[in-house]
């Protein structure tokens, strides 16, 4: 159950995070947006090839609903590697073309600002949100099957035990809607990627029929598991977005010119909690 209002938009939020009153966090879906086609109708993808004027209404719509400027929404460039970028005070200060560039070539954010919302966009890879509550740090980020296995995970949790002294035991992690291990069929060369970087492959992938299916949620949750997260902190909302892609935007399904869903995570300013 979403704390959200507005029925026409279909947000989508986790249970473990929902336990924190200081945070705002979100998956958003389809429904509710401008665009049409392939990119109907709440597309969030900045880069997917839609109109910018249908863009920019979707997320007008969208930042209204979930009660943030569309100034304090950070989402970067994604290139499927495993780099991560800190969202601090130097960047802030920074014009928008500055950090446009600083944005470029990440998939994964973290910041421990408050009111300051940290996202990655997907269509199929993994939106994953995490947050210390601790230390009052968060991260969102993008892993499909190349950050993966390159374990970008690992290093989100490592610079935010370098930023901001987080203690991987303390975080609490929701994988979001993304393909599922019962449709993901991929070649021989990403199974030989995976052994080379020492996945356990009977665990992350299904064979059938001589095909080879991989299961990225498992993949990600071994990585946070051997990085020292918790089991019990881990949330993995089982929502396939190819399977059900009339909630989802699936570029498996729909291609490379579609729609992308938003998944992120704000800290809020002690006077916004509820």
């Amino acid at each position: 159950m979403n704390s959200f209002k507005n029925r026409k938009l279909d947000i989508i939020q986790y249970e473990n995070l929902q336990k924190f009153n200081d945070l705002l966090h979100f998956t958003s879906t389809r429904a509710g947006g401008v665009s049409s086609g392939n990119y109907a109708s709440l597309n969030l993808g900045r880069f997917s090839g839609d109109t910018q004027e249908n863009i920019q209404e979707n997320f007008s719509l969208f930042c209204t609903e979930v009660g943030i400027e569309s100034s304090q929404l950070h989402l970067p460039y994604q290139t499927h590697e495993n780099h991560v970028q800190v969202i601090d005070e130097d960047f802030l200060k920074q014009n928008k073309s500055a950090q446009a560039k600083k944005l470029h070539g990440f998939d994964a954010l973290i910041t421990n600002l408050p009111n300051q919302c940290i996202g990655i966009s997907t269509a199929d890879c993994v939106p994953i949100l995490l947050y210390d509550p601790k230390n009052k740090a968060i991260g969102a980020v993008h892993a499909g099957w190349r950050g993966t296995c390159s374990q970008i995970l690992k290093n989100v949790i490592e610079t935010l035990t370098k930023n901001y002294k987080t203690n991987p035991t303390d975080l609490i992690v929701a994988i979001g809607p993304s393909i599922s291990v019962d449709v993901y069929k991929v070649g021989l060369e990403v199974v030989e990627a995976f052994k080379k970087e020492n996945f356990e492959i009977e665990k992350i992938f299904q064979k059938k029929s001589d095909k080879y299916y991989l299961d990225l949620w498992t993949a990600n949750k071994i990585t946070l598991l051997e990085a020292g997260v918790q089991l019990e902190n881990i949330e993995i909302s089982e929502h396939c977005t190819y399977s059900e892609h009339e909630r989802f935007f699936s570029a498996r399904r729909l291609g490379i010119k579609s729609g992308r869903i938003t998944s992120g995570i704000m800290i809020k300013a002690q006077s916004e909690e509820y």
